[in-house]
């Protein structure tokens, strides 16, 4: 589930970057702005994520897609070693494995310099300034999911958050960094397109930002039994994280005699 997660975004960031930075694509050629079409780029990519992790695969493996994403929740004890390296595996299974299907799909529209198997890499203002931007922006959307997820009122809305924060990203950060936020989807193009002296910036710099939004929260809310690997967890779907550290999950809205209601006992049993 995680690596078709991580494949469909991939999937959808070539064809949207093939159609908008192409030069032979009608859209490229209607939008000549290069910032407008970054913002449609964003408002697509932001829903595709958000679109992931309330769908029923997203629902049931937590929907990360993003190794530095599964290692901030290691950092946080909510995922047992083992899973998290076959998370990080299957992570980067899936995007290897659509960056070369997706090139035997588009053919050299894919692999023209313009688009460069949507690649990512430092704006003109060089690594120092792309580093800092993808810390930053990986710093901040590690923490948001974790307030949303800890929160009883917000946690069904983190998908939406983490879509806005992406389309954000996407609109406005793109031209520092790329935007990656994520090890794995880099290292699917960066294969394909070739060697990348740049490359260790998107490996360091989003696994320590959100290793380090992981430890801050936990020390704002050291007292606290946190949420667990999820970011949609208000669903009947099956909860691994759970069952591994309380016993068997009750789905929302299974019948309880312990609690005050249905919902009520799910909430608890998940912290």
């Amino acid at each position: 589930m995680e690596a078709a997660g991580l494949a469909c975004f991939v999937a959808s960031a070539s064809v949207l970057m093939t159609l908008l930075e192409y030069p032979g694509s009608p859209l490229h050629r209607a939008i000549e702005s290069r910032f407008l079409r970054n913002g449609a780029a964003g408002l697509a990519l932001g829903g595709v994520i958000a679109a992931i992790v309330y769908s029923p695969w997203g629902k049931q493996s937590g929907a990360h897609i993003n190794p530095a994403v599964t290692w901030a929740f290691f950092r946080l004890g909510k995922i047992r070693l083992w899973d998290a390296v076959f998370y990080t595996l299957a992570q980067f299974g899936g995007a290897l494995g659509a960056v070369q299907f997706m090139r035997l799909v588009i053919g050299e529209p894919y692999t023209h310099p313009g688009v460069d198997y949507a690649v990512t890499r430092p704006g003109p203002d060089g690594t120092a300034v792309a580093f800092a931007a993808e810390f930053v922006i990986s710093f901040i959307l590690m923490l948001v999911m974790l307030v949303a997820i800890n929160s009883r009122h917000l946690e069904k809305l983190t998908g939406l958050f983490v879509g806005v924060l992406i389309a954000v990203y996407v609109a406005v950060e793109s031209p520092l960094s790329g935007m990656s936020l994520n090890p794995a989807r880099t290292f699917g193009s960066a294969l394909a397109a070739g060697p990348s002296m740049s490359l260790w910036i998107y490996f360091v710099a989003p696994t320590a930002a959100m290793l380090l939004a992981a430890e801050v929260y936990h020390r704002w809310h050291r007292d606290q039994e946190l949420a667990c690997a999820k970011l949609h967890h208000s669903n009947a779907r099956r909860c691994i994280f759970c069952e591994d550290q309380r016993g068997p999950m009750y789905p929302v809205g299974a019948a309880t005699e312990n609690a005050g209601g249905p919902h009520e006992q799910s909430w608890r049993h998940e912290r």
